[in-house]
């Protein structure tokens, strides 16, 4: 299987994000945003990073860029899709899946590890866990709390559209273990159909095994699924 992954002046998550990918026996190609979508691809991850330096609002300018037009193209005709990070705030400013990420309550950047709790293991991303189950994932991110209408997050929980929730150790989901203060304590969801989702934290830097930790693998073989 071939996933593109897009690349954006001032991604950093792209080659990140191909290594990750090929570990798992995918062939990760990198695609520079002006060169469009190739024809025969399987899947697309929007990477992390700060394309176009997050002028204006991270991943809006992005979220302009022709190849957007053609990303949402192929998630309409089935395509996976998955935004992490930057590419997460590049997906939600794309209308791929609802609300918005906006500063973390800290007004700080933070990078750390963070626990998480799987809310729906029945999409293509989190078929690999169980409900439930408590995964460890690192964070890099200034503009990561999630935000939307309380009418509509209560639509997406009605849904099962929550992918995760950040949590503590024991799967207590606290404030004090929502590390940027998204609303629900959410950290990724899926768009109208589950094989498109963003989510903040990083898998792909927690799916080699030199890495310290494999959490994030179940994440990335999404995209087999």
């Amino acid at each position: 299987m071939t996933i593109a992954v897009i690349q954006f002046g001032g991604s950093n998550c792209d080659r990140d994000s191909v290594q990750a990918l090929e570990s798992l026996g995918f062939d990760g190609e990198l695609v520079w945003h002006e060169d469009g979508l190739p024809e025969d691809v399987d899947g697309i991850v929007l990477p992390g990073g700060f394309s176009y330096g997050d002028y204006l609002r991270a991943g809006a300018m992005a979220a302009h860029s022709p190849i957007m037009a053609e990303v949402r193209e192929a998630a309409s005709d089935g395509t996976p899709v998955l935004g992490i990070c930057n590419g997460a705030q590049i997906g939600c400013e794309s209308s791929l899946t609802p609300g918005a990420f906006t500063t973390n309550e800290s007004a700080r950047f933070q990078c750390e590890h963070v626990h998480l709790r799987v809310e729906n293991a029945e999409t293509p991303w989190t078929s690999q866990y169980e409900q439930g189950e408590v995964v460890e994932l690192p964070i890099a991110h200034g503009e990561g709390r999630y935000e939307i209408s309380d009418d509509r997050l209560d639509e997406l929980e009605a849904e099962d559209r929550i992918l995760f929730k950040y949590c503590d150790e024991n799967g207590e989901v606290t404030p004090e273990a929502n590390p940027n203060g998204s609303k629900h304590s959410v950290a990724g969801v899926t768009g109208g159909d589950d094989h498109i989702a963003v989510m903040m934290p990083h898998p792909e830097r927690a799916t080699l095994s030199d890495l310290g930790r494999t959490d994030g693998q179940g994440v990335l073989k999404g995209f087999a699924e």
